[in-house]
């Protein structure tokens, strides 16, 4: 496994990632929203032809899913708590209001990246620098560059492709490490009936999730999930097709661990930082899948907007699809 190598033999990430694509600048000195910018109002009308019968999908997880909820290892789920219902009323010195109405107030306690979220362009990077070049010490304190802000500002709206790559493998779901490449993608979609376009934001199902609802403990056990595994051949790829958003339903989005070298989290580096490609994660994709299966169907219009919360590194979000 990836993560059984010694930390002295694992390759620094800048010498991991050496000649392969950078965006930095291409949209300027100070943009912080990266390959959003090919979302273009074309981009906006392809993935609305894809509008067919009005089926509306949405991609979130529930918080508080009262089987739990599947976080990153260290980070908690959110805690959600009460703090006015009728039981408030049985005192008499709760709130009296002309007319006698009654409410329920609550809040939530979160790691902004512990449910289905976008992560903000400066959300992670190495050698002092994150997305666009801005020095990683704007991060101090809350992200002044390229935090989840912009991405909420913008919105993300375009055709959006499903990769049922679980279905394509004939598994429930995929396994531990498992990897599969852009190749891999390409004949799944080819499979599917359809081809990668330029600009598609990319949905990305191996269903890995499941398995923590079966056993929580096994699945945190040698932390490795399945998914896209760096090369330099894919990072081009990316970079050619112009992919503004990766979409998948694991916490990470890519193979936990790089099988060859151990590098951890390579493709959050090399797509994100490098190439400014926003990443959304924890997806529940089960109903979208169901439906493509069934009619065949497996391009559409995508919506989604981030929360906007001020500096922050990522926010939650609950993905349209609209078919």
């Amino acid at each position: 496994m990836g993560h059984h190598h010694h930390e002295h033999d694992v390759p620094a990430m800048a010498e991991f990632l050496k000649d392969t694509p950078n965006n930095w600048g291409r949209w300027g000195p100070d943009d912080e929203v990266g390959s959003l910018n090919y979302l273009t109002p074309e981009q906006v009308l392809r993935g609305v032809k894809h509008i067919r019968k009005g089926e509306v999908i949405t991609l979130q997880r529930l918080i508080g899913d009262p089987k739990g909820d599947p976080v990153w290892p260290g980070r908690e789920p959110a805690v959600r708590s009460m703090v006015m219902d009728e039981s408030t009323w049985d005192t008499d010195d709760a709130p009296q209001f002309p007319g006698g109405l009654h409410y329920a107030d609550d809040k939530i306690d979160a790691f902004l990246q512990g449910s289905t979220q976008y992560d903000a362009l400066g959300h992670v990077w190495y050698d002092g620098k994150i997305w666009n070049g801005y020095d990683a010490r704007t991060t101090v304190g809350g992200l002044d560059k390229a935090s989840v802000e912009p991405l909420g500002e913008r919105g993300i709206v375009g055709r959006g492709v499903l990769l049922d790559m679980a279905r394509h493998r004939g598994k429930t779901s995929l396994d531990k490490a498992e990897t599969f490449t852009h190749e891999d993608l390409e004949a799944c979609a080819k499979a599917q009936g359809i081809t990668i376009e330029p600009s598609d934001i990319l949905i990305v199902r191996t269903n890995f999730l499941a398995r923590f609802f079966e056993d929580p403990k096994t699945f945190y056990t040698d932390f490795c999930e399945p998914g896209l595994c760096f090369s330099k051949e894919l990072v081009q790829w990316f970079h050619d097709k112009q992919i503004p958003n990766l979409v998948t339903d694991t916490i990470a989005n890519e193979v936990t661990y790089d099988p060859a070298t151990g590098v951890a989290l390579p493709l959050h580096c090399a797509l994100m930082r490098n190439l400014g490609v926003t990443l959304t994660e924890i997806c529940d994709l089960e109903r979208l899948a169901e439906s493509c299966a069934k009619d065949g169907q497996y391009a559409f219009l995508y919506v989604a907007a981030p929360l906007k919360i001020h500096r922050a590194s990522g926010s939650p979000v609950n993905p349209v699809v609209i078919k």
